[in-house]
């Protein structure tokens, strides 16, 4: 008798669950193609959506991810739509809350790796630098060779590859030396003190200036820096196109080459450091002195 009872309720209680399901069936079909068309949509709008996008910001990888991402959503609208015609919109409410706290243990988990996308994708819509752009930030310093999401691959001068993170490149400073297409040339040099700086200004300026490489002759000048040890101080600068043949290296290395001949050919002396012995000071001796002691 037990069993029977058993036996009765189960098949009680499907009964009542295929007439539930058979109730419910062209809410299920209507579900269904609810769910087909936002999936179709969203395949549709991504497309062209990742076309807009990359239009704007240029970066193919970020284009994908923002349509990855409206794609998405899309999908998510339609399941809920069609979850809430088969009347279990209730179910799916607590599915996004328990989502949500796994997802905020996810984020503090990779929090690196989300601050690096984040700076990332604000780095590829403001642009701050392009790849084959000279950068420079902390320690690292060469060419930009691709840009991802999470990093920024740059090439040195030393023919290494860094991989630098885009939270480092976000949150510190950045210089960017292709952006004005020049750079100035600052060489710091010394003249005896029995030499006139004015004269050499004039002679560094004009031999300087002979050089093709030489941005803009007006801007190229010779300033006396200060009153060295051996020597008065002059900072020679000029303007060069940059990132541009002939190379940084080689321009500095003609430039201070040619400073040295300017100067060696109309007898201005870069002296070499030296030392004067006042034995005659306040409190010591005279250098005669010395010696008749000895």
């Amino acid at each position: 008798m037990e069993i029977d009872k058993f036996w009765k309720l189960i098949n009680e209680k499907l009964i009542a669950w295929l007439e539930s399901a058979i109730q419910l069936l062209p809410n299920i079909i209507l579900a269904l193609c609810v769910l087909i068309f936002f999936t179709l949509l969203a395949r549709v709008l991504s497309v062209w959506f990742s076309k807009v996008i990359y239009r704007i910001i240029k970066t193919a990888q970020v284009a994908s991810l923002i349509s990855s991402v409206f794609k998405i959503i899309i999908i998510l609208v339609g399941v809920f739509f069609a979850l809430d015609i088969v009347k279990l919109s209730g179910a799916v409410m607590s599915l996004l809350a328990g989502a949500g706290i796994i997802g905020l243990a996810i984020g503090f988990a990779f929090q690196d790796m989300t601050e690096n996308l984040i700076a990332g994708f604000v780095m590829s819509v403001r642009k701050p630098f392009m790849v084959g752009d000279i950068i420079k930030t902390k320690d690292c310093f060469g060419t930009v060779s691709r840009i991802n999401l999470r990093n920024t691959l740059v090439e040195n001068f030393y023919g290494q590859l860094s991989y630098v993170p885009n939270k480092t490149l976000f949150k510190n400073e950045l210089q960017n030396y292709s952006k004005l297409g020049k750079r100035r040339i600052e060489i710091p040099v010394g003249i005896s003190y029995a030499d006139d700086p004015e004269r050499a200004r004039s002679l560094i300026v004009e031999a300087l200036n002979q050089h093709d490489f030489v941005l803009d002759p007006d801007e190229t000048d010779v300033y006396a820096a200060s009153f060295g040890d051996s020597a008065i101080n002059l900072l020679v600068w000029f303007w060069i196109d940059y990132p541009s043949e002939p190379s940084f290296m080689l321009v500095r290395h003609k430039a201070i080459c040619t400073i040295n001949r300017v100067l060696s050919d109309n007898d201005i002396l870069i002296p070499f450091p030296i030392r004067t012995l006042d034995f005659n000071a306040k409190g010591g001796t005279r250098l005669g002195a010395q010696f008749t002691q000895e």
